[in-house]
Order: structure tokens, then sequence, then C-alpha cells
């Protein structure tokens, strides 16, 4: 397989505090790399420096072979990557179709002439608008994509979670990164919601998924590769069981002799 990212002695500091040292791995196109480690440990800091939330103090992150270090947060976007966040960032009082269609801003015509004067070409884009999220939707539950025009604040945990996907998801992205996505969610709900990430990824061979996950069972069964950092270093890497037979893990991690 190819490789679609790369990260090279990525740094990020907040004053004299180091959050990620001199980190360094590549992800192969159409896998799932699980990124794990204590709180505070980096990963999240990572995602930030990966879609340009925060600067990088040294390194440097490519995608493609092309180098998107320092660039802002829409240009990380128009290269292909997209993210959800730990803590939900969806508009509770927006429809569901409204809240994907956020993902697609920068590809939406804003201007006076298209959306005055070009109706027909409007309400043209707009079914076929209506019709991508509809799909995305129905990847995860059909009753879910018969609410479409429902206010956000009438669904549960798991359709919450969903939608922030599918909000990632509408730019159809080379690399998805997923924030602790199971975060709020029943034990139920969090491996009813891991069998979508592997029905997303089944209709996405090519693209990549780097998810941050504290649910080791959950973990081992989605992830093909593994990367644990502790204290903004990575200590291992390697496939699931590699990573938690290493006494590194297990002391750093896991809390074990």
């Amino acid at each position: 397989m190819s490789t679609l990212f790369s990260a090279r002695d990525v740094t990020v500091k907040f004053g004299g505090l180091v959050a990620v040292d001199a980190l360094s791995f590549d992800i192969s196109e159409g896998t799932i790399t699980g990124l794990i480690g204590p709180n505070g440990s980096g990963k999240t800091t990572f995602f930030n420096a990966v879609t340009g939330l925060c600067r990088l103090a040294g390194g440097s992150i490519s995608i493609g072979g092309q180098d998107i270090s320092g660039l802002l947060s829409r240009e990380v976007y128009g290269k292909g990557i997209t993210r959800t966040f730990q803590r939900s960032r969806l508009c509770l009082s927006l429809s569901v179709f409204d809240n994907v269609m956020i993902g697609r801003q920068n590809g939406l015509p804003f201007g006076l002439l298209d959306n005055l004067v070009r109706r027909r070409r409007f309400r043209k884009e707009l079914v076929g608008h209506h019709h991508r999220v509809a799909g995305l939707l129905n990847t995860f539950s059909e009753s879910l994509a018969q609410r479409i025009f429902e206010p956000l604040h009438s669904l549960n945990m798991i359709d919450r979670r969903r939608i922030e996907v599918c909000r990632a998801l509408i730019a159809e992205p080379k690399l998805l990164l997923l924030d602790e996505p199971s975060a709020g969610m029943t034990p139920d709900e969090t491996q009813e919601f891991m069998d979508d990430i592997l029905k997303v990824r089944a209709n996405n061979p090519r693209m990549s998924i780097i998810i941050i996950e504290h649910e080791m069972e959950l973990m081992q069964r989605v992830a093909e590769h593994c990367i644990v950092l502790n204290h903004g270093r990575k200590v291992s890497e390697g496939t699931f069981d590699d990573v938690v037979s290493d006494p590194w893990v297990q002391e750093a991690y896991l809390g074990e002799a």
C-alpha cells in the first residue's frame, strides 16, 4: 500500500511545555490507525497540529507527498483532511441536513448572483446535496436518513455522533481524523458505532482513518495499526497485539509492571 500521510519530527510547544515531542510515523492509504495513550499524552494536540489549529514548533506534516505544515485550517481541509472533535461542535437548533452541509461550506456558492438570479442552478445543486447527505446518513441508519430535516436536538447521542462523522465525510476526505468518537455513549451504543466506522471504511476503501479512542477492546477491533503516545512521545508502534504486549505500554498506559 502507498503512503498517504507522513509526520516527521512533529513538535508542538505551549510555552515551556512540550506537548508533542518529535513525533514521526506514516499512514498507508485505506488503513485505520489507532492513536492511543493516557490523558495529556498529546493525541488531540497532534490532531490540532495536523488541522492547522496550533502551530508546529518543529518538524513537518504531509499528505499525498504535499507539505501542509503551517497551512490554515481551511487550506488543510482543501488538501483532503477532515475531522471530528471530542466535544461536540454541532448546532442543535439547526436541522440534520444543515449540520452535515456545514462540512461543505468551502465549496458552496454564497454570492448574491448565485442565490438570487441563478435559481434553477441553485435548486439543482440543492437536490444534489440532499441526495448526497441522505446517502451518507443511510450508511449509518435508514431511520436517520428519514429525519434529515428534523432539528438536531431531537436526536440521541449516537445519532449526533453519526452526524459529526457525516459532516466530516461530506467533503470526501482522503484522511479522516476521529477524536474519541464514542465519548458520551453507552457501551452498547459504542459497539454499534464501531460497526458504523467499519461500514464507512468499506464504503470508502481508499480513505484512511486515524482514531483516538480509550476503549481498548474497540481499538483492537477496528485498528489495523496502533501508535502509542506518552508525554508527547511515541513509545510503541505496531499491531494492537504488538503494542499491548510492549512493557513500555503496560507501564505507561495500562499501569502494569
